[in-house]
């Protein structure tokens, strides 16, 4: 009897050793506003990895062996595409060497692709700086287009991984039902904002100055990636005294000389805005970067 029990006990686990279970689908972020989607979006059924953090500036990342490993074994990448990645995503893919993520294919995401892109230019040269031709690539400060390349997202997810294409859809409906929520919320919070006046480091908060019907008054960069001169401040300066602006903003990974600069000859404050998830306290993942977002303007509204 002890013989025949342990047979039945013994059986099973053998044939489950024999047959592991199904392996996450592999995921390869190039920005972490897309790692957090993919984890809202697909659970522990992914396994995912982002290639930059908050801290950097993605427009120069170092094709590091390391990343080129991680997407040699990826069954899914996820970038925002528009040339935003274009110093180090093409070396990367070609290092790689990996013909699931090729553009083109089903593992190539690209989120741009979903999203319409603001300030896309008549022409581009050198002249006028890091100008994207395809338009500006920050797209993801705008909630209305995180809603748009989320739908895309999942049923990307269910066409790669059809097996938990039912698992996808009910995370992608709880998901969306929540972001809707909260997408109408912070409207409603925003209102007040509209109008107000912001002096930016980089060109990098048009979206979101479209959504929240904000006012750009000028860049401390006096073009897209070119360092700001003191002859550009100054004449910032000069556009603070006879407009009203109500913060200098910048990224967490930006040189806070500038801003600070300005504020300490305006009586405009310096603000660090969390561009991505994790790039200030609070902002944890997609929520919290549009809770902190709103909560921050509205602080230092006039």
């Amino acid at each position: 009897m002890k013989k025949i029990i342990f047979k039945f006990i013994l059986l099973p686990a053998l044939l489950l050793a024999g047959f592991p279970a199904q392996a996450a689908l592999r995921v390869f972020s190039c920005e972490p506003e897309w790692a957090s989607l993919a984890e809202e979006l697909g659970g522990d059924k992914l396994d995912i990895f982002s290639a930059t953090h908050a801290q950097q500036d993605v427009h120069y990342i170092q094709a590091r062996p390391s990343l080129i490993a991680r997407l040699r074994r990826a069954d899914l990448m996820i970038c925002t595409g528009a040339d935003l990645e274009i110093g180090w995503l093409p070396v990367l893919l070609r290092q790689a060497a990996n013909p699931t993520v090729q553009p083109g294919l089903p593992g190539f995401f690209e989120a741009s692709a979903f999203a319409k892109l603001l300030e896309v230019p008549d022409s581009v040269d050198r002249a006028q700086g890091d100008v994207h031709p395809f338009g500006n690539p920050h797209i993801q400060l705008d909630p209305r287009n995180i809603a748009k390349i989320a739908a895309a997202l999942a049923l990307r997810l269910q066409s790669l991984d059809p097996d938990n294409a039912d698992f996808y859809r009910q995370r992608y409906a709880d998901f969306d039902r929540r972001w809707q929520e909260k997408t109408k919320q912070w409207t409603e919070r925003a209102k007040p904002l509209a109008g107000m006046g912001l002096i930016v480091y980089h060109r990098s908060w048009v979206y979101l100055v479209d959504w929240l019907s904000l006012r750009e008054v000028g860049a401390l960069e006096p073009k897209p990636g070119i360092p700001p001169s003191a002859g550009h401040l100054a004449s910032i300066l000069q556009r603070i005294e006879s407009q009203d602006v109500a913060l200098t903003v910048r990224s967490v990974y930006q040189s806070s000389r500038a801003t600070e600069w300005i504020a300490r000859r305006s009586d405009v404050p310096a603000v660090v805005l969390p561009h991505t998830v994790g790039a200030t306290a609070g902002a944890d993942d997609l929520f919290g970067l549009f809770d902190s977002l709103v909560d921050i303007l509205l602080e230092h509204r006039r």
